[in-house]
């Protein structure tokens, strides 16, 4: 076995693997792909992309046929958003060195097909990876997530092309990795090591012209894939590892115990406030009804101020969110995203800017349709710290008046 800080050869059950990490904004990587494809002729190139990536690298016109009604109907404001986040963070980040973000990737495909060699697609949906990354969460983790995904979204650091080169060093990428696994550690295990497992798998399964196994395969991968990768590729090759991977490839169900929770929230709310009029009459009931109102209605108002929402949106936040966050089957954030679509209707000039208005906070808010995932997100994270704010308010009352009648 050769190995570089960015480049592995594994030769495994008669066949040889050459993994090829990469940074996804580097020049030099995507000269290192088309000379270690174009020099070595492999019988199938894998790279680490996923059908609805490839067809934004091949069609980068497809945000254009967006329908935002249909997006949050189907439960994908979030997906988009992180999408649109992380797509124009990593093209902020190759502006300086003239670099696209997976330009590797396309050099990869473009080499192969020159040569007529197979290429594979072998990483896992992307919305599969980020529904499951926010469905493993917990709410203090789903909640640093999204500051993590905002914070990278307006960051004006600018990376040169010499630490673009550098996040491909083990001992760069072990750091990252590290800080990673403590601050988001459910992320961490989703984004990195079931996709470890899921490359490794489909690019063991890499197949030639004629259909069958590969006996040479070369890999195009971002670099902190490189270990992982190499383990469960070894791993499968000794038979302690197969390469089923239908477990990881679904966003895991609701448990029974997720949605009793989900309703368990609001029957002690409303438990709390009938217990109010029963211990306090209709003064300490009316408080905590107007508590609930205020504290839920309040914040995901003041969240779709601050996403600069229609009055008629805000209205809708205010009214809406002490009744939604009863019902754990419709959200706030579900409402307040229909009525801002439809007051402030998306135009043809805000599908075809949409990546480019990604990239800034004034192009975040001067888009209709960000506006709209916007006002998704923030009234929904306002209407849910006002249910732990109001809950914490009226247990807080409640406690007091129990302890003054029976202290």
């Amino acid at each position: 076995m050769e190995s570089t800080s960015t480049k592995k050869i594994l030769e495994l059950g008669g066949r040889k693997f050459t993994l090829i990490g990469t940074a996804h904004v580097s020049a030099q990587s995507v000269e290192e792909v088309k000379n270690e494809i174009a020099q070595n002729k492999p019988e199938c190139v894998g790279v680490e992309l996923d059908e609805k990536r490839y067809e934004s690298m091949t069609n980068p016109d497809k945000y254009k046929e967006l329908d935002i009604i249909k997006v949050l109907k189907r439960g994908e404001a979030l997906l988009i958003l992180a999408n649109l986040i992380l797509s124009s963070f990593q093209k902020r980040m190759g502006q300086n060195i003239g670099v696209k973000p997976g330009d590797e990737m396309r050099a990869a495909i473009d080499i192969a097909q020159e040569k007529g060699i197979p290429f594979e697609l072998v990483d896992r949906s992307i919305k599969v990876t980020l529904n499951r990354a926010w469905a493993k969460n917990s709410f203090w983790g789903k909640c640093k997530l999204l500051a993590a995904l905002i914070s990278s979204a307006f960051s004006k650091e600018e990376i040169s092309e010499e630490q673009i080169e550098s996040l491909k060093k083990e001992n760069e990428l072990d750091s990252m990795m590290g800080e990673l696994s403590e601050y988001l550690p459910t992320v961490k295990e989703v984004l990195i090591d079931e996709r470890d497992r899921y490359l490794a798998s489909h690019i063991w399964e890499c197949k030639n012209f004629y259909g069958e196994k590969a006996k040479s395969v070369t890999a195009v991968l971002g670099a902190g894939h490189l270990p992982g990768v190499q383990k469960h590729l070894e791993a499968i090759a000794a038979g302690s590892e197969n390469t089923d991977t239908t477990e990881i490839s679904n966003v895991p169900p609701k448990g029974i115990g997720s949605k009793i929770i989900g309703w368990t929230i609001p029957a002690i709310i409303v438990a709390l406030i009938a217990l109010g009029f029963y211990v306090g009459g209709k003064k300490m009931g009316g408080q905590f009804v107007g508590s609930w109102i205020i504290w839920n209605g309040l914040l995901a108002a003041v969240g779709t101020l601050i996403a600069a929402g229609h009055p008629l949106t805000i209205l809708v936040a205010f009214l809406g969110a002490p009744i939604t966050s009863l019902c754990p089957l419709v959200g706030v954030g579900f409402l307040t995203g229909i009525v801002q679509a439809l007051v402030k209707k998306p135009k043809v000039r805000d599908m075809e800017t949409l990546a480019d208005d990604a990239e800034t906070l004034k192009g975040f808010y001067s888009n209709r349709i960000t506006r709209v995932l916007l006002v998704f997100v923030l009234s929904s994270l306002g209407s849910s710290i006002g249910t732990f704010a109001a809950g914490a308010t009226i247990v807080k009352e409640l406690t007091q008046k129990i302890t003054a009648l029976f202290g």
